[in-house]
């Protein structure tokens, strides 16, 4: 039995394609913009022992990390709407992808912040820098550093997880895809098409993480 795959049929469905990429692409960069924020706080919050909210980084960090995805999408999209929260699909997604990133994003950074050399606090100490000094001189701008090429394997992560958001209706990348398969019953093409759109969307994210990387890198490269 031979298949014919029809390129042009991938041509004729761009337009479709292109808005669900579009999605994809807002709603992934929002979610990583949130999650790094997120992992920031939290990082800072329990290397820094904050009494109470240490903790409770702790548990958010080990209740995200034990549950799956798609449950915490369902709850804050089916649940909250339950008891009165009614969120849209779209900020929905937003919300537990980037809950999810922070939590992965807080153990990231605050590996980086413990990877910091022992001197530089106590080269601020005897300097007599207060804790948000050193936060914002020191443990920022050398942890974020370390921590770029886990907060990469995240953002990756966050990106491809987006196609979950196809489970709440939202019109991202694979949810168009999955809708022009019901009406055609082109699965091949379909899915040919967003797997080499997921991983031109991966490879753009890596290259730009790298650069940024390539630039924070450069002041501690021996000349």
């Amino acid at each position: 039995m031979s298949y014919d795959f029809s390129f042009s049929y991938i041509w004729g469905a761009g337009p479709d394609l292109m808005s669900g990429l579009w999605m994809t692409i807002r709603i992934s960069l929002l979610s990583i913009v949130f999650s790094v924020v997120i992992g920031t706080v939290g990082a800072a919050l329990r290397v820094f022992h904050v009494p109470g909210l240490s903790h409770l980084v702790a548990g958010y960090v080990n209740f995200i990390r034990s549950t799956p995805l798609l449950v915490q999408l369902f709850f804050v999209f089916y649940g909250l709407a339950s008891i009165g929260i009614p969120i849209s699909d779209f900020w929905s997604g937003v919300l537990a992808l980037s809950l999810w990133g922070g939590a992965y994003n807080t153990e990231n950074i605050r590996g980086g912040f413990l990877a910091i050399p022992k001197g530089l606090g106590e080269a601020a100490g005897a300097l007599a820098l207060r804790s948000s000094h050193y936060l914002l001189l020191i443990a920022l701008p050398v942890g974020l550093r370390v921590s770029i090429p886990a907060m990469l394997n995240t953002s990756v992560s966050v990106l491809k997880n987006s196609a979950y958001l196809q489970a709440i209706g939202l019109a991202e990348l694979t949810f168009v895809a999955m809708d022009r398969v019901a009406m055609d019953f082109r699965t091949l093409e379909m899915f040919a098409a967003i797997g080499a759109i997921y991983l031109a969307l991966v490879l753009a994210l890596s290259f730009s993480v790298r650069g940024i990387e390539h630039v924070l890198q450069k002041p501690f490269r021996a000349s």
